[in-house]
């Protein structure tokens, strides 16, 4: 169990004051509502894409002890109550014209083939690179930031058909990405009223 701050009560008290997400399934609902709080901006729920399934799945892998990996240490960082494998700490010099991101996650493709959950929150070639190694994950959070390349690459995420949660703009971040997490990770198996 985690404490949870006065400041972060009030806050979700203040969101649910301007934005009614009553409507949306659980998981999405914590996951929205935690980006929401993170980043203080309620348009976030316009453009973020949840599977409910997915996150079911993601959340129950990470609770039986699945792999969690991240592009970039600023993502693992910010989920607090789980370590996490960081690709770009595996990163070898840059080949075959890849970012030092995506070799650092087709290194981490290799020791995590199957049953990881991926997180990426930084660089649009981590999540391109990722739907190219062919990994099986019961999900994949693909939210990098970036003018350059992360709504397609979101986009291919989406088109891959894999259980994922991503947006549609080219917001993300490694806050945002971390929040996503830490929703599936801090949710109980009690009504969202009661979560923070």
């Amino acid at each position: 169990m985690r404490t949870v701050h006065p400041i972060e009560t009030e806050s979700y008290a203040i969101l649910r004051t301007r934005l009614d997400t009553t409507d949306l399934p659980p998981l999405t609902r914590a996951v929205v509502e935690r980006i929401v709080h993170t980043t203080a901006d309620p348009t976030w729920v316009g453009d973020l894409v949840c599977d409910e399934d997915a996150l079911r799945a993601g959340r129950a892998a990470l609770r039986d002890g699945a792999p969690l990996v991240t592009d970039v240490r600023m993502v693992a960082v910010g989920v607090t109550t789980r370590p996490a494998t960081v690709a770009l700490d595996l990163a070898p010099a840059p080949v075959d014209g890849l970012t030092r991101s995506a070799a650092g996650i087709r290194a981490a493709a290799a020791r995590h083939p199957d049953g990881a959950v991926w997180v990426i929150g930084n660089a649009p070639t981590a999540l391109a690179e990722l739907l190219r190694t062919g990994v099986r994950s019961p999900l994949v959070i693909g939210l990098p930031v970036g003018f350059v390349g992360s709504v397609a690459a979101k986009a291919a995420l989406r088109a891959a058909g894999r259980p994922a949660l991503s947006n549609r703009s080219e917001r993300g971040g490694a806050a945002v990405a971390a929040a996503a997490v830490n929703a599936l990770l801090y949710t109980v198996d009690s009504p969202c009223e009661d979560l923070v």
